[in-house]
């Protein structure tokens, strides 16, 4: 069940993704698409995406793994369309590197109780810092091609790292918590160091 409804998600994604290509055919469409889809290989974004995917699998409940994507997707495009219309915030760039703090943090807590609807609305807002650094940098070419290209990288990455969250907890096991505070540590530090490298 859980797997199926993954799919769905990722399906809805890559959906959109086609819709906006079979729109763009050739020159400034297939550009803005193109730039979508590499936007998000940005480290801080890239970190983000996984670990998105290997916190709810580790931290919610189960069959209900695909909400954490699922948040995360909705808030990305909502906030991206803002920020193409101009909405900004002061130290938007530092704000995503902490989100990646977050999610590092999130992952070492992961075995830990948490409410789902807290873990779910910290996604979504750390979602909304990533999708108003997407949206301040659409291309002239287009929102719309741009968009489908960055949702259909974004819900790729979702995938990898579920795929890397269902490995640790089926190859791990007993050890899963400890992977997952050393995965989390790691992100943090890398959260850490990409934020003073903005501060410096």
């Amino acid at each position: 069940m859980q797997e199926k409804n993954i799919r769905r998600v990722v399906a809805a994604a890559l959906l959109a993704g086609l819709a906006g290509a079979a729109q763009a055919h050739t020159g400034h469409g297939t550009h803005s698409l193109m730039e979508g889809l590499a936007h998000p290989f940005g480290l801080d974004h890239l970190l983000a995406m996984v670990a998105v995917g290997v916190w709810s699998v580790s931290a919610l409940p189960q069959g209900k793994a695909w909400q954490g994507p699922a948040a995360f997707l909705a808030a990305l495009v909502a906030s991206a369309a803002l920020g193409a219309a101009g909405v900004t915030l002061p130290f938007l760039e530092h704000g995503v590197a902490l989100s990646v703090v977050l999610f590092g943090a999130m992952l070492v807590l992961a075995r830990r109780p948490m409410p789902a609807s807290i873990g779910l609305g910290l996604v979504a807002a750390a979602a909304s810092l990533h999708g108003l650094a997407h949206g301040a940098e659409t291309p002239a070419t287009g929102f719309a091609g741009y968009a489908a290209g960055f949702l259909a990288t974004t819900a790729l990455m979702h995938i990898s790292g579920v795929g890397a969250g269902l490995a640790i907890r089926r190859w791990l096991a007993e050890r899963s918590g400890v992977a997952l505070g050393g995965l989390g540590a790691l992100l943090g530090g890398a959260g850490l160091y990409l934020f003073g490298q903005l501060a410096a």
